[in-house]
């Protein structure tokens, strides 16, 4: 009997087009490898749409023997070069400034400006604020396409060994201790012509420009004749995440396709992914292991995500996620595992992956994470296909994800199989096999009440749409909790008066001037010298923070006007004292509201938040998710004590503030005199500010450590 369909068009999938040939590509340096050989048999075209991008990306750990470069900009700037009918367009995500550590600086200059004019680079932002372009796809010539979770860049190349200390895995600064783990798949066919179309889409979108479909030459293919096909002429389904923004409606598709595959799982429901925190995830597996006869459920994650932030967060989400599943019914037909790989230390197998696989009758790779954005944030294109009623598709299936726990278990595929063979259950297999050497472990839950209390539930930790004023306002006091008193009115009245009047001054009145970075400049150098030049400064940032005017616009004219010395010390006085009135401004309209308004759960949330209030604070600096002056303001109305939030502004500013005056004052130096000392100048302030940023996440992480136990 044929099972009934999961694959949806318009509901859970944009199309279903079909693939001459599939492959599955497990790991970086499979994907790369043929990535660079099918680029090389590209004719027309080549569309690169990512969510990071590096030029000085090795594709390959040797000599390839093909007298083509292996960095990514040489190697497809040499292909437009040997072929005139060739265009490569290449588009990456305007990353967020908190990925500056790990981002290539200038990469337009790069990849653009001195490359040949038909290898063409641009940056994507057209996203809401706090989302990001996340889709990874390459199309050639519109006939092979390649879509999933790695990205051209550092950091991704691995092999299926993840061998500790392996030297090939490396960047521009030496070797790269974490090994990494993730998926990519080849399609053929008119899904490529699919997935082209939706390239070049985007392109429009971020660019303004059409580009032109490209004409197929029915025969040539760039399909590499050395590699082979896992599948063929199969029904391969694309589905998106589109957040809404700029006139466009949103599109949830990918969420949709989780969920209506969870439901329609028989046997086993087999999970690879970075992230486990969306709660619409969550209650789906819930509702599968409260059912008497529901299917298994094996979840693969790193033991821990990449980075101090994401660990103190993330995290923690991806911990209570568990917890409830571990509370259903059945949650004996649970496992949640990470590899193991003896000899990493304190390193860990990153897997990055975006599997799920539904007994042997579906499988989707893509970009998208198991957590809110790639729900309804980021943009996101998964890849799925569902088998029917056809053995050889069944099979593999069934192959890929014996593959995929031969690599975890360090075992054979056929092992793999004869162990489902004889257990009859996933858990089972997996279970007979675990050994004492590289192996899967149970993914110890290890969060302390503490840190779990510090950190807010995922609407507000991992969003699933933009995070304004409104939303946070809705969401943080129901609007059953909010009183329509005369006080309320009146407040908002004043609030809304004071606001009109001041956009009426900046735009009839001198006081517009202050927009003007050269009138800041100017009067701010006019005081360069004088005693009274802290005091006027301060006066300055703390107005600026009553009124919201950006106070990284105010720091940068601090540095230019009077140095990097003295506008470090000014800049940081005067954003402490601004900090400093808000939170009093805060504390004085909002905490006795929130005491007597608010909902009770809001109260303990934020005696919780307090109890973290100085790491808190800290971290909100350094990576700042909201407005100066909304921060300020929200903190005076919280339970944070004043220490806690003065001391953390202090420690929290500081390297963002020595970076803006550093650099604003040794550019100006460097743009007036251009010699080779104002530059090794600049140099040294690069550096002092990156160790300063170390040392200040090194501290916070082991804070973090210790309060975990």
């Amino acid at each position: 009997m044929t099972e009934p369909s999961i694959l949806k068009p318009g509901e859970n999938c944009w199309r279903i087009e079909r693939a001459d040939r599939v492959r599955f590509l497990i790991d970086g340096a499979d994907y790369f490898h043929v990535f660079r050989e099918t680029a090389k048999n590209a004719q027309r075209s080549i569309l690169i749409i990512g969510w990071d991008l590096d030029s000085r990306f090795a594709l390959e750990r040797s000599d390839p023997g093909d007298g083509l470069p292996t960095r990514l900009a040489e190697f497809l700037n040499a292909l437009v070069q040997r072929n005139e009918d060739l265009h490569i367009h290449v588009l990456d995500w305007d990353f967020a400034m908190i990925y500056m550590p790990d981002r290539e600086w200038l990469p337009a200059y790069k990849m653009d400006w001195t490359t040949h004019r038909r290898l063409r680079f641009r940056l994507d932002n057209q996203h809401p604020v706090g989302a990001s372009h996340h889709q990874k796809l390459i199309v050639v010539d519109d006939q092979v396409a390649f879509a999933g979770g790695l990205d051209l860049t550092f950091g991704r190349w691995d092999t299926s060994e993840h061998r500790p200390d392996d030297p090939r895995r490396q960047d521009n600064n030496g070797p790269i201790p974490q090994p990494y783990h993730d998926v990519q798949v080849m399609v053929g066919g008119e899904v490529a012509r699919a997935l082209g179309e939706l390239a070049r889409e985007r392109w429009h979108t971020a660019t303004g420009r059409t580009l032109e479909p490209v004409e197929i030459d029915q025969e040539h293919t760039p399909w590499p004749e050395e590699i082979s096909a896992d599948l063929t002429g199969i029904g391969v389904a694309i589905a998106r995440t589109y957040p809404r923004y700029n006139g466009r409606r949103e599109i949830r598709e990918v969420e949709r396709l989780v969920l209506d595959a969870i439901a329609g799982a028989r046997d086993t429901i087999y999970i690879e992914n970075q992230f486990l925190t969306a709660p619409v995830i969550r209650d789906a597996l819930a509702e599968r292991l409260n059912e008497d006869d529901g299917p298994e459920v094996v979840i693969v994650l790193p033991q821990q995500t990449v980075g101090w932030l994401s660990q103190v967060t993330m995290d923690v989400l991806r911990e209570r996620f568990i917890r409830h599943l571990q509370g259903t019914e059945h949650a004996d037909r649970l496992r949640v595992y990470y590899p193991h790989v003896p000899g990493l230390k304190d390193q860990c197998v990153n897997v990055h992956a975006k599997v799920l696989i539904i007994d042997d009758a579906l499988v989707r790779v893509g970009s998208s994470n198991f957590n809110n954005r790639s729900m309804g944030l980021d943009t996101e294109c998964d890849l799925a296909i569902e088998t029917g009623d056809k053995a050889p598709a069944r099979r593999a299936v069934a192959s890929l994800r014996s593959r995929l726990l031969a690599e975890h278990l360090d075992v054979t595929p056929a092992a793999v199989d004869a162990a489902l063979e004889k257990s009859r259950s996933l858990i089972g297999a997996i279970e007979s096999l675990i050994g004492e050497g590289r192996t899967l472990k149970p993914l110890p839950l290890r969060v302390s009440k503490e840190l779990d209390a510090s950190v807010p539930e995922t609407a507000i930790a991992d969003p699933e749409q933009p995070i304004d004023a409104k939303y946070l306002a809705k969401h943080l006091v129901p609007d059953e909790d909010k009183p329509p008193t005369r006080r309320t009115l009146v407040s908002l009245a004043a609030l809304l008066a004071v606001a009109l009047v001041f956009a009426a001054s900046w735009r009839w009145t001198p006081l517009g001037e202050w927009i003007d970075i050269k009138a800041i400049l100017n009067d701010l150098a006019g005081l360069r010298g004088d005693w009274v030049a802290p005091l006027v400064v301060s006066a300055i940032y703390i107005v600026g923070g009553l009124i919201a005017f950006p106070v990284s616009l105010l720091i940068v004219a601090t540095g230019v006007a009077f140095g990097a010395v003295y506008g470090f010390a000014y800049a940081l006085l005067g954003a402490e004292l601004s900090a400093l009135v808000t939170y009093a401004v805060g504390y004085y309209l909002g905490h006795d509201t929130l005491q007597r308004l608010s909902h009770q759960a809001i109260v303990h949330a934020s005696r919780r938040l307090a109890r973290q209030g100085l790491v808190a604070v800290i971290t909100l600096r350094i990576v700042p998710v909201a407005p100066f002056t909304v921060i300020n303001l929200a903190a005076g109305a919280s339970h944070i004590r004043f220490r806690d939030f003065a001391l953390g502004s202090l420690l929290g500013m500081a390297p963002g503030i020595l970076a803006l005056t550093l650099f604003s004052d040794q550019v100006a130096e460097v743009m007036r005199t251009p010699e080779l000392a104002q530059h090794a100048l600049l140099l040294t302030a690069a550096v002092a500010v990156g160790v300063a940023t170390w040392l200040l996440s090194r501290w916070l992480l082991k804070r973090q450590k210790r309060q975990r136990g």
